[in-house]
């Protein structure tokens, strides 16, 4: 059996993504298959995800939110648009799990889905 790490970086200021893709450039450059998926980003970062694609197919990176502005500038309607979004991107994460289609999966601001409030993001889940 293979070894099995779980690395979560959190805490406040800036750093934590750089420090999550760092990792999944050095189990690349290792020989390992790399999926990033982002949550939570601005849609109008798009020129890291593209700088990214270069790495492919050795490391992957997905966004499924698909408004320029960030979750809490959202009216209600888009909100719930940016909810089936995310949904899509948890459940993505479970296929890949599930599938073991990478050897290393990295799910960026995870945790920023809980701090927005665990049950309002559970449901979007299911």
């Amino acid at each position: 059996m293979s070894e099995r790490k779980i690395h979560i970086f959190c805490g406040s200021g800036t750093g934590k993504t750089s420090a999550a893709l760092g990792k999944g450039i050095r189990e690349a450059s290792a020989g390992k298959n790399v999926i990033v998926i982002q949550f939570l980003k601005e849609k109008n970062k798009e020129a890291t995800a593209d700088y990214f694609k270069r790495l492919e197919p050795e490391f992957r990176l997905f966004r499924f939110e698909r408004f320029p502005e960030n979750y809490e500038s959202l009216s209600e309607k888009e909100r719930e648009d940016e909810c089936r979004n995310i949904k899509n991107g948890l459940n993505f994460a479970r296929k890949v799990l599930v599938t073991a289609e990478c050897d290393v999966l990295i799910l960026d601001e995870i945790l920023g889905l809980t701090d927005r409030g665990l049950s309002q993001w559970m449901s979007c889940a299911h």
